[in-house]
């Protein structure tokens, strides 16, 4: 009896262990997606995402870059490719262990290693050489993973794409992010 209750207790806090990630719901015009954020791991990353998730910031922005067989990218740019004012960039947390692998999102950043700020990439494939230490020896901050809705990240990894003004790789028909929203973290 005492076993079964010890294994119990155990196996119920590895599972509020394993829910205590925050999550977020991220409505696209393309779908659905549910990324788990891992606080962890990659605390500034994640409470900074969160903050441009619960003021709003990313409603009606576009995957504004879209590459199919490496990455989608998104959260800057509104459908007349206009790029949305941030707030002061974040330290970069590529070392934190994480991989840039398919289903992960992490920070975009130009090529100063710490100039993330809103803008993100969902990973299509493994894509090692953005870890760290990539070739300017930072890589980028992986901070979460999708949990449902691959096959939308992927259905938009096959748009169409088109040149814009300076940008190449937009989709031709916009994928706007209609709404994303923290859930609540389950109990």
């Amino acid at each position: 009896m005492k076993k079964t209750l010890v294994a119990a207790v155990l196996g119920a806090h590895a599972l509020l262990s394993v829910a205590a990630n925050p999550q977020v719901e991220m409505k696209t015009s393309a779908g659905t997606i549910i990324i788990e954020l891992n606080q962890e791991k990659a605390p500034k990353t994640v409470a900074n995402f969160l903050e441009y998730v619960n003021t709003g910031f990313y409603e009606g922005l576009i995957f504004h870059r879209v590459i199919n067989g490496f990455m989608v990218q998104g959260g800057g740019m509104n459908t007349r490719m206009e790029e949305k004012t941030t707030r002061a960039p974040i330290e970069n947390e590529a070392k934190n262990g994480l991989k840039n692998e398919a289903g992960t999102i992490a920070m975009a950043r130009t090529q100063n290693p710490h100039s993330a700020s809103a803008q993100f990439f969902i990973n299509l494939e493994d894509n090692r050489a953005l870890n760290y230490p990539s070739p300017d020896g930072w890589g980028y901050a992986v901070f979460g993973k999708v949990t449902q809705g691959m096959d939308v990240v992927r259905k938009i990894g096959n748009e169409p794409t088109t040149t814009r003004g300076f940008h190449r790789d937009v989709p031709a028909t916009p994928i706007i992010i209609q709404s994303i929203r923290q859930l609540p973290l389950v109990k």
